[in-house]
């Protein structure tokens, strides 16, 4: 029922996507759902969890993996995860709204799972004589962002093709 919820909401936002198109999608009754759920602003929420945490296994898988520091760095900061590129712009305003909010699940596993395991990434990228040790974490994460979420703009990255 989540996975059928994640997909009608990612192609279609939440508000435009009843309890009974979920149902359907998932091959049970409405009140399947209710059941489970008690209302769609719980599913939602639920889905919602699901889908970070969905993510937040691929980044994990990233920065557990053998691949050199230099390399995660790449995939850090220029692959889109694959499952957040399947989110559609209804799904993602829905999904901001939640995040906007201060109380967001995304709050909670950036600061209890992301940021220690960034920090310590960074630190082993330091030890390696990678990152300057003289450059805070901090200043390290504000740039990465900024810089990713301009490489991910669609103008710049049709500006960056080679001209063929």
């Amino acid at each position: 029922m989540t996975e059928a919820a994640l997909a009608l909401f990612m192609e279609y936002g939440v508000r435009k996507v009843s309890v009974a198109e979920i149902a359907k999608k998932a091959n049970v009754s409405q009140v399947t759902i209710y059941n489970y759920f008690e209302s769609k602003d719980n599913l939602v929420q639920i889905v919602l969890k699901f889908y970070m945490d969905k993510i937040w296994e691929e980044q994990k898988a990233l920065l557990d993996s053998e691949l050199p520091f230099m390399e995660k760095i790449k995939h850090i900061t220029f692959d889109k995860s694959d499952i957040a590129g399947e989110m559609g712009e209804k799904f993602f305003q829905d999904f901001m709204k939640d995040y906007s909010t201060g109380k967001s699940y995304v709050d909670e596993l950036y600061t209890t799972e992301a940021l220690p395991r960034l920090i310590k990434f960074f630190n082993d990228g330091k030890d390696q004589g990678y990152i300057d040790p003289k450059i805070s974490n901090e200043a390290i994460l504000v740039y990465m962002q900024m810089f990713k979420e301009y490489m991910q703009k669609k103008d710049v990255g049709q500006a960056l093709l080679p001209l063929t």
